[in-house]
């Protein structure tokens, strides 16, 4: 699944070419994605420009104008295997391509394989006004916003005695740190995944802040991580996988100190942790 990283990489590339261009054409080949696609999207969505491309969490929202209509954001989940790619006008299409918005010679694409991504049109006018929608108002505090402190993350854990990992994954402390980023942030924080959350100290929290902080960093400047389908705006592969210090390198040396790397599984997701180097 696209996580954190590989939704900021694609709303990157997007908001290169899309800022300050009109959706001359909007079109829909499948209304069922998730959810049903909006009936009328492709009507609401021709003629508005694109002013700006956020991102909450695993969300992209592209807030769209128009001098004559009330303002909306089009709102983009990738799900398991979705992509939103920049393409030119005439590129063939191909099975799972699902909809396309088209700026001149340039065109959006989605393309998702399994359809569990969604595509949806909020007719609010902002972006806090977004962030109200049922899908956004749970969310956590963003992971490279400054909300995200240790004093936050070692308060929202108390009292919680579900692994550390799990607390990590549940997106209600802090948003979209993904399974791969989970696992390699933990490992930098010398954390053992299974920790329960409410052992967390505030020394541990400000370590694992600042190696969340680090991962994510990294892993948007490798363009992500591309295990099955995912490819950017652009795109290109992303390539962060390959350097991972414990993330599917089960039965391999640790980096750090040569102890072989575990698997376990939490929630039916693989963890992977150096049981020397990572303390409960």
């Amino acid at each position: 699944m696209p996580e954190l990283p590989e939704v900021e990489v694609t709303r990157r590339a997007i908001a290169q070419v899309a800022l300050g261009h009109v959706i001359d054409e909007a079109i829909v080949r499948v209304p069922r994605l998730r959810w049903d696609v909006p009936a009328d999207l492709a009507r609401v969505l021709a003629g508005r420009r694109v002013a700006s491309v956020a991102r909450r969490g695993k969300y992209l929202l592209v807030e769209c104008t128009h001098t004559q209509r009330a303002p909306g954001w089009l709102l983009v989940h990738l799900g398991m295997s979705g992509s939103f790619t920049v393409v030119a006008a005439d590129t063939p299409l191909r099975k799972h391509d699902h909809a396309d918005l088209r700026l001149g010679d340039r065109v959006l694409r989605y393309h998702d394989p399994r359809r569990f991504g969604s595509i949806d049109w909020l007719p609010v006018a902002t972006l806090a006004e977004c962030e109200a929608h049922p899908l956004l108002a749970g969310l956590g505090v963003e992971p490279l916003s400054e909300q995200f402190t240790a004093e936050l993350l070692w308060q929202r854990t108390r009292g919680r005695r579900v692994a550390i990992k799990q607390a990590l994954l549940a997106g209600n402390i802090v948003v979209g740190v993904g399974n791969i980023y989970c696992s390699e942030a933990l490992f930098r924080a010398g954390i053992h995944p299974a920790m329960q959350a409410q052992r967390l100290s505030r020394e541990r929290a400000m370590r694992l802040v600042a190696a969340v902080r680090e991962t994510l960093t990294e892993a948007i400047a490798a363009g992500g991580s591309s295990l099955r389908d995912f490819v950017s705006g652009e795109q290109e592969m992303g390539y962060f996988q390959v350097n991972a210090r414990v993330y599917d390198r089960a039965g391999q040396p640790c980096r750090g100190c040569g102890n072989t790397i575990r698997k376990l599984l939490q929630g039916q997701r693989a963890t992977y942790y150096c049981s020397v180097c990572q303390k409960r």
